[in-house]
């Protein structure tokens, strides 16, 4: 693990951490580009359609915000942490109960229309409840209140649940795993008492089981995954299937840049949550390997540096902006080799998708921007 290991000047950005962003970045775009084309074509008459999507409502925002915040000192965002977080869930309020809330084709309700403007809350609040979280628990009077039941884990808890309830009722489950598992993550990370962190999975894993139990479309994915459940086209079994032969096709080597065939004509989502299953069949599996290990790298270099970093402040922004991308590609990537149930959740940087592109760009930005700061 040498080549992760942190030597740099004190004041300059990780390069490492730049180019594993770079990478993915680009690597993203032209995977969309081969996973998208006959889609595009069939729907729009444009092989490119959603490739310019991408670019034009994600890329371009991405960059801007990765800009902003590389330039902006990453303490100042400690000031606005609590005004950000309330925006965005106020975003998700007006997302569930006013008329702004849209579908946008999908059955689950997650997406904010303003005039031309739309966008997903729930994208960024992966962004903002990891930069509040790291504010309280870094702030005078968050610092060794951690372990205080009242004014540490109740008010942890309450505004976790807060943030489940607004997910769930979207729904968009896969996203609370996602959030609030980051989230205790850095609660972890601030000194929290273990007993804590086991409480609170705990409370996680039966409320989970009981969303399961009571929403019937959750019950027949379980099911469907453990083998029980039908397997017709409308199920959760057939995504999987579809997934797991796609992945299959590609053996080794893979078929070949834009020449997968499940891509349009079987496999579902295949610019969303299954697009790593394309990439598995045009690298093959050393192509796939190859993108799990520059994820893997990332990760782990960000919570290297974390360690370096004697900022409090910024230690939990890179330790939690590095789980959360881990978690995601973890949960993405698992559910498509069969691993874990079809989630939904989308491949960071990769998956089509603006506004999460847009907001991963944004976190990279922070991240790199935290790294300057890193001791040697």
């Amino acid at each position: 693990m040498g080549f992760l290991s942190i030597k740099k000047h004190s004041g300059h950005p990780d390069y490492f951490l730049l180019s594993a962003f770079i990478i993915l970045i680009v690597f993203g775009l032209a995977a969309l580009s081969s996973a998208s084309s006959d889609l595009g074509k069939m729907k729009f008459g444009d092989t490119y359609y959603y490739l310019k999507h991408q670019i034009m409502a994600g890329l371009v925002y991405g960059i801007i915000g990765f800009i902003f915040c590389y330039i902006v000192p990453y303490k100042h965002y400690k000031k606005i942490a609590i005004p950000f977080l309330v925006v965005t869930l106020v975003g998700l309020g007006a997302v569930l109960f006013t008329r702004y809330g849209s579908s946008s084709g999908t059955t689950s309700i997650r997406w904010l229309e303003i005039g031309p403007i739309s966008f997903q809350p729930s994208e960024i609040l992966k962004m903002a409840f990891i930069i509040y979280l790291a504010a309280w628990l870094s702030s005078r009077y968050g610092r060794n209140r951690q372990n205080n039941l009242s004014d540490g884990f109740a008010p942890f808890l309450f505004l976790s649940a807060l943030v489940g309830v607004l997910l769930v009722l979207q729904p968009a489950t896969s996203a609370v795993v996602i959030i609030l598992a980051s989230g205790l993550i850095i609660y972890f990370m601030s000194g929290a008492k273990v007993i804590y962190i086991i409480a609170s999975i705990i409370l996680a894993g039966v409320a989970l089981a009981a969303l399961i139990f009571i929403t019937p479309y959750r019950s027949e994915r379980l099911a469907g995954f453990l083998g029980i459940g039908d397997s017709g086209k409308e199920t959760s079994t057939y995504h999987r299937d579809q997934a797991l032969i796609t992945l299959g096709s590609g053996g080794l080597n893979g078929v070949g840049y834009g020449r997968s065939t499940n891509k349009y004509r079987y496999l579902p989502e295949s610019i969303g949550d299954s697009i790593f299953a394309v990439i598995g069949e045009e690298f093959g599996f050393l192509g796939a390997a190859g993108l799990i290990s520059i994820f893997f790298v990332l990760v782990l270099r960000g919570l290297l540096l974390a360690r370096k970093v004697r900022d409090e402040f910024g230690r939990l922004l890179m330790t939690g902006f590095s789980a959360l991308i881990g978690i995601q590609a973890f949960i993405n990537i698992a559910a498509i080799s069969g691993l874990i149930p079809i989630t939904g959740v989308t491949l960071p940087f990769i998956s089509y998708g603006g506004t999460s592109l847009a907001v991963f760009m944004a976190m990279a930005g922070i991240m790199v921007n935290v790294s300057k700061y890193a001791s040697n």
